[in-house]
This record gives structure tokens, C-alpha cells and sequence, in this order.
């Protein structure tokens, strides 16, 4: 399977800011401790991970869908993540909130929230949200 990369250059101090890309080049921006922390307009590391997440399990969903003889016309998945201050100092996300609109012919609403559980539950960032190990090479020029 293959490993997937992004990265980030971060320069200044809180003042600063991080530039960050994929390495497919699609996805590239800029961001700022007002744009995560306070209303300034601009991207945060939050949303990418709401949209690595809506788009995982969207994907799982349908090919779970597929599998069970189901053609979904169209699922829109949004996901709400939530930084809060962390117990002890610091921020945490402390939830993701993931809301599908779908439309799925032909699908119970029983086999339709089954589906939706067992995707939300077995999506590979879903799991990767729920701890898997962080490994670090750090190197001090």
C-alpha cells in the first residue's frame, strides 16, 4: 500500500506562520495561530483533519454500500472538529462530529445507520483518530 506525505514549514515565532502542502500538490495553503485560534479567515490543521475525515468515511461508507448491493446517488459528509483547552494545558480535539446527507435508492433506514456506524467505525482515519502510534524523527540544525 502506499505511504502518503505532507508537510509543513513553519516560520517566526507565534507571530509567524506554516505553509503547508501535499505532496500531489492539490492541497497547499497557509496558516497562523489567529486563523486556529481565533475568527481570522484562513486554515488551521483542524479543518484538514475534517476533511480527511469526511472524506475517509464517505469513501468507506460507499464501498460498504457497494458491497452490500447498494448504488449511492450521493453522500455529503461534513465534520465539525472541536479544539478545546486541554486538561493540564494545551488544546485538544476533543470531538469530531461527522453529519451525512445521503442518498442511497432502495436502502432501509436499519441497513442505511448500520452501514453508517460500521463505516464511521472501520474508516482508516477513524482509526487513526483513535490513537495509533506516532512515531518521531526529530534532527536540530
Amino acid at each position: 500500500m502506499p505511504t502518503h506525505k505532507a508537510e509543513t514549514t513553519w516560520t517566526g515565532g507565534k507571530d509567524g506562520s506554516g505553509e503547508f502542502s501535499t505532496e500531489s500538490g492539490t492541497v497547499e495553503g497557509t496558516f497562523t495561530f489567529p486563523t486556529r485560534f481565533e475568527d481570522e479567515p484562513g486554515s488551521n490543521p483542524e479543518e484538514l483533519i475534517g476533511a480527511a475525515h469526511s472524506g475517509c468515511f464517505s469513501m468507506q461508507l460507499t464501498a460498504f454500500l457497494e458491497g452490500e448491493g447498494y448504488a449511492p446517488t450521493s453522500l455529503h459528509t461534513a465534520a465539525d472538529v472541536h479544539l478545546d483547552p486541554a486538561d493540564g494545558g494545551g488544546f485538544e480535539i476533543s470531538r469530531i462530529d461527522l453529519t451525512l446527507d445521503a442518498d442511497v435508492p432502495d436502502i432501509d433506514e436499519e441497513t442505511f445507520a448500520e452501514l453508517a456506524q460500521r463505516a464511521k467505525e472501520n474508516c482508516p482515519v477513524s482509526k487513526a483518530l483513535a490513537g495509533p502510534e506516532i512515531t518521531l524523527s526529530a534532527t536540530l540544525a
